[in-house]
């Protein structure tokens, strides 16, 4: 009985990867993403509105073989990066596809991550100007397309999260490198609970260098596009220049400038356990919210995702997402992302039963596990 319980699943577990890969092949009207010359600039419009433009295998695939044509082309100085529709820069990776893919064993589940880290490398290194205009959601694989770029402009639509740990997975494409790199705890805090950042406060915690707003970004990039040849200092004076026209909000302080303080001392614990501890013994309204919102997340995330952090403060882009590979193809190995796409994606129940369902059962053999080298499936960069 449970063996054709698990082949009926399974079955259907193939055939909406079938639907879901036949609509990524399909001839869309429009293409996923747009890859345009605009005078000298190399302008990528990600052209998935309807879901948010939700990165997908074939977007990848498309964009970074361009990066690097744009990236040697002498026609090509800088390259500006967008999202269509208004409401999303980009919400994060298509992971619904990926999970169905791992259920069945499917290379999916290797290619997306592969090829997605490859493209964050590949930004991160880029040698001209690389400018990401992150109107509106940005969230997860959205992040991994801006954040590693050279100047990241946000604007008061702009909503930045990283928020894996509640689906059972952790702050992938390169969290490990800039979160760490955020002021004091604050990138630990926003990989563990995925806060959500609005706004100008994007731009205050250091995930965005610009804040212009949204009316202005139009000009701002007509502007951009007719520089000739420009250095990072002569983008840096554009941006500046609209920037300092840009005075929405800036009477308001940063949204957790009253709690860096306790995010300091709160987050400093030598272990996820010690962090849990400290916000019960605090009793701090604050500290009772974060112990809530930590309690909904998945154990093993949490202690996947501390570790990454403390590991990637030492290491560079590229061997960080080495390691975030590795975490990856553990994630595909393990329960929790399945159970966790399920119930936040799927049936939207927002009640994962996580296994193990406490901190303490998440051994540290198991997280180990996580980091362990793929041998020749390592991700080669």
């Amino acid at each position: 009985m449970l063996k054709s319980l698990t082949s009926t699943c399974r079955l259907k577990s193939i055939h909406r990867l079938q639907r879901i890969q036949a609509q990524m092949m399909s001839s869309h009207t429009e293409p996923e993403v747009l890859l345009e010359k605009v005078g000298r600039a190399g302008v990528i419009t990600m052209n998935r509105p309807k879901v948010l433009n939700a990165l997908n295998l074939t977007m990848i695939r498309q964009m970074l073989p361009q990066l690097k044509k744009w990236e040697n082309d002498t026609e090509t100085d800088i390259v500006i990066i967008k999202g269509a529709g208004g409401k999303a820069f980009c919400a994060g990776g298509d992971i619904r596809a990926v999970t169905e893919a791992g259920k069945v064993g499917d290379s999916l589940a290797q290619d997306f991550f592969r090829e997605e880290y490859t493209l964050n490398n590949a930004i991160g290194s880029f040698k001209k100007p690389y400018i990401a205009l992150i109107n509106g959601i940005t969230m997860g694989g959205g992040v991994g397309l801006s954040v590693h770029g050279r100047f990241r402009v946000a604007t008061e639509k702009t909503l930045f999260a990283m928020p894996e740990t509640a689906i059972g997975l952790f702050p992938d494409v390169g969290g490990g490198y800039f979160l760490p790199r955020l002021q004091g705890k604050l990138g630990l805090f926003l990989a563990l609970t995925g806060f959500r950042l609005k706004g100008r406060d994007v731009q205050r915690a250091g995930v965005a260098t610009h804040f212009v707003e949204s009316v202005k970004i139009p000009d701002l990039e007509n502007e951009l596009v007719d520089l000739k040849s420009p250095s990072d200092a002569e983008v840096t004076k554009v941006l500046e220049s609209y920037q300092n026209q840009s005075s929405m909000d800036s009477d308001k302080p940063f949204v957790l400038d009253k709690h860096l303080p306790d995010i300091n001392r709160l987050f400093s614990a030598s272990s996820m356990e010690g962090i849990m501890q400290n916000l019960k013994a605090d009793g701090s309204e604050f500290a009772k919210k974060q112990s809530e919102i930590l309690s909904k997340m998945s154990p093993t995330s949490l202690k996947i995702t501390y570790r990454q952090l403390q590991a990637g403060a030492a290491l560079s882009l590229q061997d960080v997402l080495v390691m975030e590979y590795r975490l990856s193809q553990a994630c595909m190995r393990g329960c929790d992302f399945y159970e966790g796409v399920r119930a936040v994606l799927v049936d939207k129940d927002q009640s994962p039963k996580w296994n193990p369902s406490t901190l303490e059962e998440v051994s540290e053999q198991s997280v180990d596990e996580c980091f362990s080298t793929l041998g020749e499936k390592d991700l080669t960069l």
